[in-house]
């Protein structure tokens, strides 16, 4: 048997599946309210009870968010030349013809997909609470609808990207969101840099 390093601890995984889990409920909910679909509707009960779980799952969003900096925003606020070589050569997805300079714990792309989820995360959980608890407040109303809109266009974007580069395009990757683990030679090819830092080279 292979032998495996942890990539994610036991803590991560579990909130990165609430994250998860809430994000997809509240991208569903939110096309319903879009869209009008009063069969999706009919499966919370009707409109109003709809809301009523969007809103709530809309606070546990926030808070895996929130949890979720612990995780991270350190590496994902990290860049070096070899990051900058990244971008060049597109991480070698475009062609696996280009050499790929070594990468630490995470690619540069994986580090502003994080950034870019906790910005939109926070515009849209902010916008959530403005539409939700100022209604009476017009300009509130106006500008928090703007803003949760365009977060949610991000969001219908960005999470079936990150799921397909998680699951189909990486083979192997989605094991370390189940247990955490992933072969030692599958990390000392594709982190050798995280690998050298925790003595693993």
């Amino acid at each position: 048997m292979a032998e495996m390093v942890r990539k994610s601890s036991v803590g991560e995984i579990v909130n990165h599946w609430i994250l998860a889990g809430s994000c997809i409920l509240l991208i569903i909910t939110g096309f319903a309210f879009l869209f009008h679909l009063d069969s999706v509707g009919a499966v919370f009960g009707g409109y109003e009870a709809m809301k009523t779980v969007h809103n709530w799952v809309g606070v546990i969003f926030g808070l895996s968010l929130l949890v979720s900096t612990i995780h991270y925003l350190k590496d994902a606020l990290e860049y070096d030349a070899d990051d900058a070589q990244w971008f060049k050569v597109a991480g070698g997805y475009l062609s696996h013809k280009v050499k790929v300079p070594p990468m630490g714990k995470y690619n540069p792309g994986q580090k502003l997909y994080y950034l870019a989820i906790l910005v939109g995360g926070i515009a849209i959980f902010l916008s959530g609470l403005g539409i939700w608890l100022m209604k009476d407040n017009s300009t509130i109303m106006l500008l928090s609808h703007l803003v949760h809109n365009v977060a949610f266009c991000i969001f219908v974007i960005a999470v079936p990207v990150h799921i397909y580069l998680g699951t189909l395009a990486n083979p192997g990757t989605f094991q370390i969101m189940i247990n955490g683990l992933m072969p030692l030679s599958d990390a000392k090819k594709k982190h050798p840099k995280w690998m050298k830092a925790v003595g693993k080279m």
